[in-house]
């Protein structure tokens, strides 16, 4: 079997708070939540495949999430970048770049910040010929 990534696991201030993001902007889906010693967690996906993100908060012992710098961003695959982006504004979350088509790959991309800062990048693929960004 080839190696792929699994899941991706990232501590959280306030699980519900994250699972509320990633459930009602990004789209993804409860998969299942775990409780063991000290540390709640929820796994999130999409219906149709692809990578995981694993969300735990430390309940026993909360510490503020310490970014330190070795994590850029989590790449987030969505059907309409501008929607999703939007979706995230009106709901009061940071806008840190409006979805722009990219020249270099056949992409629209944006970013915002989840509830607990981090980076998210909103990427839309969309056809090597569409330089407008419609689908």
């Amino acid at each position: 079997m080839a190696s792929r990534v699994g899941q991706y696991c990232i501590w959280v201030s306030d699980l519900e708070r994250s699972v509320q993001f990633y459930e009602d902007i990004i789209g993804l889906k409860v998969q299942s939540r775990t409780e063991i010693p000290g540390v709640k967690e929820a796994v999130l996906a999409a219906d149709e495949g692809g990578g995981r993100i694993q969300l735990a908060h430390a309940w026993e012992e909360p510490v503020p999430v310490d970014h330190g710098n070795a994590l850029w961003k989590i790449y987030m695959l969505v059907d309409d970048a501008m929607a999703v982006h939007d979706k995230a504004v009106a709901a009061g979350y940071t806008s840190t770049m409006v979805p722009e088509r990219l020249d270099r790959w056949p992409v629209i991309v944006g970013f915002i910040l989840d509830p607990d800062g981090y980076n998210i990048e909103l990427m839309q693929q969309i056809g090597e010929d569409d330089r407008s960004g419609a689908k």
